[in-house]
């Protein structure tokens, strides 16, 4: 859906863009004098000067992005935001014109607004997406140029140019041809359900959480009786092999109890036949504590 500025916002903008056409166009010369004296002295008066005079590119840009439905206040100040990135990494004497670097930063920060903005969903993440995002429609009016809707062969003829699978176009075109939808929404003009009221509760219900509580504490307790039986040697094994995060290995045990790193692992063994021989007497399925326990 398209965003709809108030009066106030659209006067703003109105003013920003004939501020911005009424900048001077700068001369080759006189752009690399600016941006040499930004990037050798930091003149802040020169960066100035070279930024107001491409703010033009700024609104030039934002108006191919204006049929997201986005704000265009909002594309422009993220279009200075990346023009003002231009000019901090520009570097004069490789060549190039500013307007040409900037042009790519400009366009960079307006795309990613775009990207975060157009949908609650997340659209595209990888490079071969975001550009299917932003070409989809332009190739798709293309081929359309007959008023045929997109056939199967389009989109396979889309896929092959933007080097994506077929899949992800289908799902492109999917997903820019329908809009956010409310979960308050109504399911129909005659009812009175909303979607969000058919939508699964999939948390554990009372009983399923009172019953894992209880079953946590007795499998904690049977644990801790079954590491009462063992030695303070092997009970130090156990605790940082198997309870921990991130179990500490055999060559460090060994370091730190004086052993090999096979005597550690004897010793571990061990332990864990005990635990599993005591756990056993308590339980019929000792599986249910131990993962490596059968």
């Amino acid at each position: 859906m398209a965003h709809i500025d108030d009066a106030q916002t659209q006067k703003a903008n109105l003013t920003f863009i004939r501020t911005s056409m009424k900048q001077p166009l700068l001369a080759p010369d006189h752009e690399f004098e600016l941006a040499h004296r930004w990037r050798s002295a930091g003149d802040t008066a020169a960066l100035h000067e070279l930024v107001r005079a491409y703010t033009r590119l700024v609104v030039s840009i934002a108006a191919r992005f204006r049929h997201y439905g986005l704000p265009v206040g909002d594309l422009m100040q993220e279009g200075i935001v990346g023009l003002m990135q231009a000019a901090a990494r520009f570097e004069p004497d490789r060549g190039v014109r500013f307007s040409t670097y900037a042009a790519w930063w400009i366009r960079s920060a307006m795309q990613d607004y775009v990207l975060r903005n157009w949908s609650i969903v997340r659209t595209g993440t990888t490079a071969a997406q975001k550009s299917l995002f932003f070409n989809l429609r332009r190739l798709r009016a293309r081929i359309e140029s007959s008023g045929a809707p997109l056939t199967d062969a389009g989109r396979r003829k889309i896929a092959s140019e933007l080097h994506v699978e077929l899949a992800e176009v289908e799902f492109m075109d999917m997903r820019l041809g329908a809009a956010d939808q409310s979960l308050n929404a109504p399911v129909g003009d005659s009812s009175e359900d909303d979607w969000q009221d058919f939508l699964p509760d999939r948390r554990p219900n009372p009983e399923e959480v009172v019953t894992s509580t209880r079953d946590s504490e007795i499998r904690s307790r049977w644990l801790a009786e079954a590491m009462g039986e063992l030695s303070s040697r092997e009970r130090a094994i156990i605790r940082q092999r198997r309870l921990q995060e991130e179990g500490a290995t055999l060559e460090e045990l060994g370091r730190e109890l004086g052993v090999s790193k096979e005597r550690v692992r004897q010793l571990e063994h061990r332990a864990l036949v005990k635990l599993r021989q005591s756990i056993r007497r308590r339980t019929e399925s000792p599986a249910d504590l131990f993962s490596d326990v059968g």
